[in-house]
């Protein structure tokens, strides 16, 4: 694997999203201003609620296919490889990581197995995408916590993907996740989401380094980020904390970042959280990394 310095754009934007010259606009600046190689975009699917067995990718709310294709030829225009992860959220507002369901089935309450024949459909379809549109790596998930306990589930489905897509295929983990999942032989590249605190990053790397030393495998964080808020950098993974807009403690939390995981050599590259699809509304104390001074110690770290 290729070292990955990207960057996850709009994330989770739906139809339109990606249809204007602001997008367009916005993802130039993103590639001139912080030397970003690879993109990541995240179309999702919705399902009502975590013990919803359906998913819903093709509806009003959902990213057209024409239009997820026509941006990522734009992306690639413009230098950057495309990574795809297509990612499950709830319409009630849970997070993903609730999402479950019995063990052991019982008539007529919903089942995990109706929920990952939605859940196979609705990857087979991206990854399928995924390929003919070009993309580098196709990512099967995105922190579900709850649902990754069942392995012969997910050996299925990161098969089917990798017959789908044909290239790399990985699998994004939640935060302190990483030496729970068992079936990491199944993929191609282990990612997770590094939403670690200061202070903290030598005790959590040691640990994702046992990891990835058993499994052989390649790893980057598809996702990894802070607020721009007064003491984000101790809860980074909660955006709800923090005080008052703090553009230099997110930018210390990057410059410590970079420092601690560049001096690992199996730290195989970075999905930065994030970078918005319309500039023109600034998000003052959260991810966005857009006119802050956490974009300068990107730039920095990116093009080293």
């Amino acid at each position: 694997m290729e070292h990955i310095n990207a960057i996850n754009f709009a994330p989770f934007g739906g139809k339109g999203a990606f249809d204007s010259d602001a997008a367009r606009e916005s993802l130039r600046l993103m590639r001139e201003r912080t030397g970003a190689s690879h993109v990541i975009f995240t179309p999702s699917g919705f399902q009502q609620t975590p013990q919803s067995e359906d998913i819903i990718f093709d509806g009003e709310w959902n990213m057209p296919d024409a239009e997820l294709a026509a941006f990522t030829e734009y992306a690639q225009g413009l230098g950057l490889k495309v990574i795809l992860k297509p990612t499950i959220n709830c319409m009630n507002g849970t997070w993903r990581a609730f999402i479950n369901f019995f063990d052991n089935e019982v008539p007529p309450e919903p089942k995990w197995s109706k929920w990952f024949r939605s859940h196979t459909a609705f990857h087979l379809h991206y990854a399928a995408l995924a390929r003919e549109l070009g993309c580098v790596m196709y990512i099967t998930g995105c922190e579900m916590v709850m649902a990754e306990r069942k392995s012969a589930h997910w050996r299925e489905l990161v098969a089917e993907c990798r017959a789908a897509f044909g290239g790399l295929v990985s699998y994004n983990t939640d935060k302190y996740q990483e030496d729970a999942v068992d079936w990491w032989d199944a993929v191609d590249v282990i990612s997770s989401s590094g939403y670690y605190p200061t202070g903290s990053w030598d005790t959590q790397l040691d640990r994702i380094e046992r990891v990835v030393r058993q499994f052989d495998k390649p790893f980057f964080f598809a996702e990894i980020g802070c607020m721009s808020a007064v003491g984000s950098p101790k809860v980074p993974n909660d955006w709800q904390a923090g005080g008052e807009a703090s553009g230099e403690e997110q930018a210390a939390w990057y410059r410590e970042m970079f420092e601690k995981t560049r001096a690992r050599d199996w730290v195989g590259g970075y999905g930065l959280w994030s970078w918005q699809g319309d500039l023109s509304d600034l998000d003052e104390r959260g991810y966005s990394l857009y006119g802050k001074p956490a974009e300068t110690v990107v730039r920095e770290a990116f093009t080293k």
